[in-house]
């Protein structure tokens, strides 16, 4: 991750951010996918952030930003390796939800309150999500999140399509 973010570089009023740890298994799906989906679209697409388990110090990177995209795995109340896209108030009311949430995700809600105090919320913003199977130590992501990551590609790709990032 470069510090401080790049002030004009190429997509910069497009951030992607991929939450989770990767040494957790399922949890790190967020980072997986948004490695996959750098490599494919390539950096000058958007300004990819591996936000780990941060959350404050990556309000720096919001300002100045159009287009948001949050990458996490989620409890979606679904099968494993399922897909939810959030866009806009619906993902700020999925996040303010009573279900149980992951860490980033409480992060995650405390840094999209700090961006509404500076003024710098994205008027576009989504949250698309991975259902976790297993957060356990390991490094693998278990099969049904694997075989998902593809889907998960899709599913960015389409929203930045309609965004008019690609």
């Amino acid at each position: 991750m470069a510090w401080p973010p790049p002030v004009g570089a190429a997509g910069a009023n497009s951030l992607v951010l991929g939450f989770g740890d990767v040494l957790l298994g399922d949890d790190g799906a967020g980072v997986r996918l948004l490695e996959r989906l750098q490599s494919e679209l390539g950096p000058q697409v958007a300004t990819f952030v591996d936000g780990g388990t941060l959350s404050y110090s990556l309000l720096l990177y919001m300002l100045g930003t159009e287009s948001l995209l949050v990458i996490d795995a989620a409890d979606l109340h679904a099968a494993s390796g399922s897909i939810g896209l959030f866009e806009g108030t619906t993902m700020d009311r999925f996040l303010a939800s009573d279900r149980r949430r992951t860490l980033h995700e409480v992060g995650l809600i405390d840094l999209l309150d700090m961006a509404r105090l500076q003024d710098c919320l994205p008027a576009r913003r989504a949250l698309l999500c991975i259902q976790p199977s297993h957060i356990d130590c390991t490094e693998n992501l278990s099969p049904p999140v694997l075989q998902a990551l593809p889907a998960g590609i899709r599913v960015a790709r389409a929203l930045l399509r309609r965004w008019n990032i690609l």
